[in-house]
């Protein structure tokens, strides 16, 4: 019997040092991370926060400046991804329309994926050309600035600043290329609107106010060259380019969608999630903020769209974000790392872990973590968010203990380029992937 008490005795204190050295770990852990933020030279002169939370059993495991407010970059089409999810369906709503007499009037729904150059989807063009009925196009939906709050008005001829649109077309976006000094133009309809000239510039620049571009005459001997630039939008545009592509007449009217206008859908949503997350394309994320916005109440309202997806699905976060555009564009958007954290975790709640992860860029394998985080199998699934002065990457990883832990380690004020914070948020989920 003594002998029983004994062994028992020493399989209870092997047990207890099991879950001491476990707890030590951990802690040892946190020391680390917190090391290589405090002793880098990269993160010294700069501000950093960080959240890192275990979902399995609901504890956060570190956090620095986890509830002070930094701009979040494209980590907004984190929000944003999450009001589609809540809001779109399988298939992305395209137009708006109903039957009058021998009229037929329809309305943009924001699908921004019509005859853009990235997608296959022509759904809304081969619908108007089979009708017989008179087309009449109305703008009433859309009554958006076509630049969102906060953005940078000199980015104007990039294209990650394309104009918001009620029915974009094209991508809202001309590409110019050049191709063993051949020229090439989509849509041609621009043709007349570019022209050469002397200048040192090495791109095509677009005037500010109207769709005037000007061609440096170098780039007309470049072997390979692309260039995807904005084009200026109005309803009297959209109405040419109708007209441009249907080959028959569009005319313009001023008209409310009617309570039973129909709807008539286009891609499915996930290819354009996919794209709108691994690659951070800003126009597909303000475009999908805005059918959101439609969907809620037929108005092209990207501000409806982020106060109701707040007050209906997010009123538990632990700090209010400050959220106006879909993209991140905007250096108005002010997100906590936690809150961040949160979102995630809202998330896959919505979509399990692995279908979640296939939106998300992939570290090692696709979109703007392509050639970081390389490993036999990928660790890393999050979003992105640079601006100048600013880094940021939330999402979740997976660690060589079998767990899926969510983070969000934000950076801003550096003065530096971002590659450099890049390698150090790599040096620190690695040891994390590593450790936990």
């Amino acid at each position: 019997m003594k002998k029983y008490f004994l062994f028992l005795s020493l399989i209870i204190l092997l047990s207890s040092c099991k879950i001491t050295q476990k707890v030590v770990q951990n802690d040892d852990s946190q020391t680390i991370i917190a090391s290589l933020i405090d002793t880098s030279s990269i993160l010294k002169n700069s501000f950093t926060g960080m959240t890192l939370y275990d979902p399995e059993i609901k504890k956060v495991l570190f956090e620095r400046n986890q509830d002070k407010y930094f701009t979040p970059a494209s980590n907004t089409k984190l929000f944003t991804l999450f009001a589609s999810l809540k809001t779109i369906g399988d298939s992305i709503p395209t137009l708006k329309y109903i039957k009058k007499g021998d009229s037929l009037i329809f309305w943009g729904m924001g699908d921004p994926t019509t005859l853009h150059p990235s997608f296959d989807n022509d759904a809304a063009i081969r619908f108007l050309k089979g009708r017989k009925e008179q087309l009449f196009y109305s703008n009433a939906n859309f009554a958006m600035p076509h630049f969102g709050l906060g953005w940078s008005w000199d980015d104007f001829n990039d294209y990650t600043s394309a104009e918001l649109s009620g029915l974009p077309l094209y991508g809202n976006i001309v590409q110019f290329s050049v191709k063993n000094k051949v020229p090439g133009l989509y849509p041609a309809i621009f043709a007349s609107a570019f022209s050469q000239k002397i200048s040192s510039d090495d791109f095509v620049q677009r005037t500010q106010n109207d769709n005037q571009f000007s061609v440096p005459m170098q780039l007309l001997q470049s072997a390979d060259y692309e260039q995807d630039i904005p084009f200026k939008t109005s309803p009297e545009l959209t109405q040419q380019l109708l007209i441009d592509t249907l080959k028959r007449n569009v005319s313009l009217i001023k008209m409310n969608i009617p309570a039973d206008a129909k709807t008539l859908f286009g891609i499915k949503a996930d290819t354009v999630y996919k794209k709108m997350m691994q690659v951070s394309d800003n126009m597909l994320a303000e475009q999908l903020l805005l059918i959101c916005g439609s969907i809620m109440k037929d108005s092209l309202s990207s501000s409806f769209a982020i106060e109701n997806t707040i007050k209906t699905h997010l009123k538990t976060l632990p700090d209010s974000p400050k959220w106006v555009d879909g993209s991140g564009l905007s250096r108005y958007n002010l997100f906590t790392p936690r809150t961040m954290v949160t979102l995630c975790e809202e998330l896959i709640k919505i979509r399990s872990g692995e279908e979640l992860f296939k939106l998300l860029a992939v570290g090692g394998q696709s979109g703007t973590l392509k050639n970081q985080y390389k490993a036999d199998k990928p660790f890393v699934f999050a979003k992105t968010g640079t601006l100048s002065g600013v880094y940021n990457l939330s999402g979740f990883i997976k660690t060589k203990s079998g767990k899926t832990l969510i983070f969000s380690i934000m950076h801003n004020n550096y003065t530096h380029g971002a590659s450099k914070i890049r390698k150090e948020t790599e040096r620190i989920l690695t040891f994390i992937h590593n450790q936990y």
